[in-house]
């Protein structure tokens, strides 16, 4: 079984982002969730993205950094949204990476001293229409990245949904949601 450190999205904590994570634990993985947001939680996406350039972006993904100290090194890094700052920087940079789940955006791998590391396989996954990840760049870097490695999988659903996996949140896909689980469970059980 896997040993996961998943980060949220801008909204915080949320009670689907947490159930995702007890799925994952429900399926035998053990799985961190640290706070970024220091326990606060947003009902809008837009308040989320407010309070993080408030506290900043470069202060977000650091606190994602630290809440890697004192775990393994031997770690499958996952984030919603926001929460792939500090994941992507961690499968890329922390030696000992056992793969990386990018949910609903993908950085160039080059802001984070790129290319890609050899032996970490990587899953990106988001909506074709979906206006943050496919109208800002997302969908690109990740194209790009599966074009630059045999490692990564890029998985584009239908729809224009941002947080599409998260059950307490109005953008819920129930089926977009069961496919991208069910992809994510068959990745973590080979890790």
């Amino acid at each position: 079984m896997a040993e996961v450190l998943l980060f949220h999205h801008a909204q915080g904590q949320t009670p689907g982002f947490l159930a995702f994570a007890d799925e994952l634990r429900a399926a035998g993985h053990t799985v961190h969730t640290p706070d970024l947001f220091d326990g606060r939680c947003f009902h809008d996406l837009t308040e989320g993205v407010a309070y993080a350039r408030k506290v900043g972006f470069d202060e977000l993904l650091e606190r994602g950094v630290r809440a890697a100290d004192g775990l393994p090194h031997e770690l499958v890094y996952a984030g919603f949204s926001l929460g792939v700052l500090p994941a992507q920087k961690l499968a890329q940079t922390r030696p000992g990476a056992r793969g990386a789940l990018l949910i609903e955006s993908c950085i160039p791998p080059s802001e984070f001293g790129g290319p890609w590391p050899a032996g970490v396989p990587v899953q990106v996954h988001g909506m074709d229409a979906d206006p943050i990840f496919s109208g800002e760049g997302d969908l690109t870097a990740a194209r790009e990245l599966v074009e630059s490695t045999g490692q990564a999988e890029l998985f584009v659903y239908p729809g224009d949904r941002h947080l599409f996996v998260d059950a307490s949140l109005p953008s819920y896909d129930k089926d977009a949601a069961e496919l991208l689980t069910w992809r994510v469970l068959d990745f973590l059980s080979t890790r």
